[in-house]
């Protein structure tokens, strides 16, 4: 059994020479409970409400002219007689105190106005602001009061015309926040400590994994796990099925450790014995493995990363008895771990490692990428196809959870390394913040209740489980941490973008599932207002370990997944799928034209996988981009040939560089088609897989094209250039390019 004594001074060390303040038993410890004053909830609770006027410039129902100052386009507006007063009010439906009213003026304003309050509507009116100086535009009003209605009245007008309004909100007082720093992570989270019995423990792992083997719901479902270890030791084995997360609650990786193993394997596909390529949706991160045998198999596909990971041990990633190509494995991610031994990738397609150690690698099938991997093999693409960078350019580890000696939780923030290589731990440098500095989300919570506590300065930790949002999620303060556990999950409704963050130093979003709802979103997740300039070389905004699904649990629906509009954004691990199965699937059902589209300058993606997008799956506009590792899928299911095309050729090419680009890196690329509905092949032909700029500054290497089972073609891997696939007298045989300018 570890001891914390002995955690707890290896912690302070390293704490201490990052420069983080951590509080001790008995001695200077954050306070346990916290109470983040309320202050304006930031719904608008005066939109759609009944409204009323004393009068209307075009005459008409009174009611209907005043409900455009309160239906939240700015395109319709309420507008007075030319005569002074006029008032117009509207019912909130209950009384509510009041915090904040801005107004929207069209060019014809009041001057002079008060606004008041009133339970009834029919008298008893307070007033709560007045003024004889307005200036019109758009006023924000801080007001203390509370009433059922709310009427603004005009004495003066600024212009010969009347009072007009495009929009009239009202904001009320939010309710107190409680955090605390031994929160209660609800019953989705199991944490476990090595007093537990194995037995118990291992049949709380049973229970989660058995139920959804061979499944065909599983892998659409809303069932959402976290494991979660205190330092010590557990004697169990670890089957991760879908949306499960397990990590280490220790400092380092070998705070705790698991003795028998830790294992995804092929055969969980309702019953296809050697096919791992819908492994999807699950975590193992912070934590040491000693395997039982010598040798943990992590038989996964996309959206299933390793992070801080120690395998003391062999490590295999395909499919059980299929380590040569017999079984399937469609992709991984492993970043800031060791293994000790050798990792045997097998029928492993394509595989990204970054910033780790290994004992040694065995094997390749179409695309192996290593950047910053003490131990990796050297750089021998195509044969075996080898992209091989001795450091990566910036890199920050993603947030993670840890438990201190006194009970008390806290979340680690790794800082950023320049041209980096190998793993951060022991001694990871960076800061921490306290529990009671986040809301701790559940199921249920509402999206006005998210909003509020981001308004509140307070982070937020998404527990497991699936999150329906009726407003999207504003991330506007610096160096804001927005991160989950266990894959939560969040759908945004009626078609709006389920979260946009500002234009602000810092951010960091982490392990987070974004699914469609059924009415278009033009966006899923906005980094960045259009137009953004700041720059964040020095402390950039992170997206890691974040997903993104069109389609599959339900028919799903946005324009794009993804896009990144801040400079020097870091996206690392990300994985944008508009579905080839499950529900809602069909080219006109589960629809979207892109995962992803970058227009910031100098984003680095480290490990990008986008599939089945109906446009270009990747637009990168900014300068100075860098992609190390990109996989990709075109769209299974296009119909014809006629509804495919970008006006360059058939198709369109999975990532495209924009023709004003002049700078651009890229390593590590396989772009794959299987054009075929139903089982027949369709022979769709895409012109190219890759389309950038012609220019020197534009750098490309290591790419490949495959046309798997020559389902359909792929003339080009980069525009003109590179043979086509499917090749001559072959089977899904990639075609090769090695550097592009």
């Amino acid at each position: 059994m570890r001891k914390y004594t002995l955690l707890f001074t290896g912690l302070l060390a390293a704490l201490s020479s990052c420069g983080t303040q951590v509080g001790s038993p008995g001695s200077n410890a954050p306070s346990a409970t916290v109470v983040k004053q309320a202050v304006c909830d930031p719904a608008n609770i005066a939109l759609n409400k009944s409204a009323l006027t004393s009068s209307s410039e075009w005459g008409g129902n009174l009611a209907t002219a005043a409900a455009q100052a309160f239906d939240g386009n700015t395109g319709t507006r309420w507008s007075s007689a030319h005569s002074d007063p006029q008032w117009i009010q509207v019912d909130l439906g209950s009384i509510q105190s009041l915090c904040e009213i801005t107004l929207q003026w069209e060019t014809a304003y009041g001057r002079a106005f008060r606004i008041e309050v009133s339970d009834t509507g029919t008298g008893g009116w307070t007033q709560i602001y007045s003024t004889t100086t307005s200036t019109g535009g758009t006023q924000v009003i801080p007001v203390t009061g509370s009433g059922r209605y709310v009427r603004l009245t005009g004495t003066q007008r600024a212009t010969q015309w009347g009072y007009s309004l495009w929009e009239f909100g009202i904001k009320k007082v939010g309710t107190d926040i409680f955090t605390t720093d031994t929160p209660d992570f609800g019953p989705n989270v199991k944490i476990f400590n090595d007093a537990d019995s194995d037995a118990t423990i291992q049949a709380a792992l049973d229970s989660a994994f058995t139920p959804h083997v061979k499944s065909a719901s599983a892998q659409f479902g809303e069932q959402r796990f976290a494991f979660l270890f205190k330092p010590g030791t557990y004697n169990v084995w670890a089957n991760v099925g879908y949306y499960t997360h397990l990590a280490g609650l220790g400092l380092n990786p070998d705070d705790v450790t698991i003795t028998r193993n830790i294992n995804v394997d092929s055969g969980w596909n309702y019953g296809d014995e050697s096919n791992a390529t819908q492994n999807f949706w699950r975590t193992v991160e912070n934590l040491a493995v000693l395997p039982e045998g010598g040798s943990t198999r992590w038989a996964v596909s996309q959206a299933a990363p390793m992070r801080r990971v120690h395998i003391r041990g062999n490590m295999a990633l395909g499919p059980s008895n299929m380590d040569w190509g017999q079984g399937y494995a469609s992709g991984g991610y492993l970043a800031d771990s060791r293994v000790d031994g050798q990792i045997i990738s097998g029928s492993q397609q394509q595989w990204y490692t970054r910033d780790s150690s290994i004992g040694s690698w065995n094997g390749a099938v179409w695309n192996m990428v290593f950047s910053g991997v003490n131990g990796a093999p050297a750089q021998t693409f195509p044969n075996p196809p080898h992209t091989t960078l001795a450091t990566t350019p910036v890199t920050r580890e993603k947030p993670y959870l840890y438990i201190m000696p006194d009970g008390k939780y806290r979340v680690f923030l790794p800082s950023m390394r320049t041209n980096s290589a190998g793993a951060t731990w022991p001694n990871t440098p960076g800061t921490s913040l306290p529990m009671s500095q986040f809301y701790v989300a559940k199921p249920g919570d509402s999206a006005a209740k998210l909003n509020q506590a981001l308004a509140q300065n307070l982070n937020l930790f998404f527990t497991p489980g699936v999150y329906r949002l009726n407003q999207t999620l504003k991330v506007t303060r610096a160096n804001t941490v927005v991160m989950g556990i266990g894959l939560a999950t969040l759908i945004p409704e009626n078609g709006i973008t389920a979260m946009e963050v500002s234009d602000v130093d810092g951010v960091r979003i982490a392990d987070l599932l974004f699914d469609a709802g059924t009415t278009n979103s033009p966006v899923l997740l906005q980094v960045g207002p259009t137009g953004s300039s700041v720059n964040h070389s020095a402390n950039p905004i992170t997206v890691q370990d974040v997903y993104f699904r069109i389609g599959g649990a339900v028919a799903g629906k946005a324009t794009t997944s993804l896009v990144v509009n801040a400079h020097n954004t870091i996206l690392d691990h990300i994985w944008a799928w508009r579905g080839d199965h499950g529900a809602g699937i069909g080219w006109n059902s589960n629809t979207a034209d892109h995962g992803v589209i970058v227009n910031g300058n100098n984003v680095l993606a480290t490990g990008l996988f986008v599939e089945h997008y109906q446009k270009h799956q990747v637009i990168w506009n900014g300068q100075g981009g860098k992609t190390i590792f990109f996989q990709n899928e075109m769209p299974y299911d296009v119909p014809n040939q006629s509804v495919w095309t970008s006006g360059n050729g058939n198709g369109y090419a999975a990532y495209k560089v924009a023709n004003s680009v002049t700078t651009h890196e890229a390593w590590g690329f396989g772009v794959y088609c299987f054009f075929n509905i139903g089982g027949t092949n369709t022979n769709i032909n895409a012109a190219r897989g890759i389309e950038v700029p012609n220019v020197a500054g534009v750098k490309m290497r290591h790419m490949l094209t495959v046309s798997l089972g020559n389902n359909g073609s792929i003339t080009n891997v980069i525009n003109n250039t590179g043979a086509a696939v499917p090749l001559p007298n072959t089977n899904t045989v990639p075609s090769y390019v090695v550097s592009y300018n």
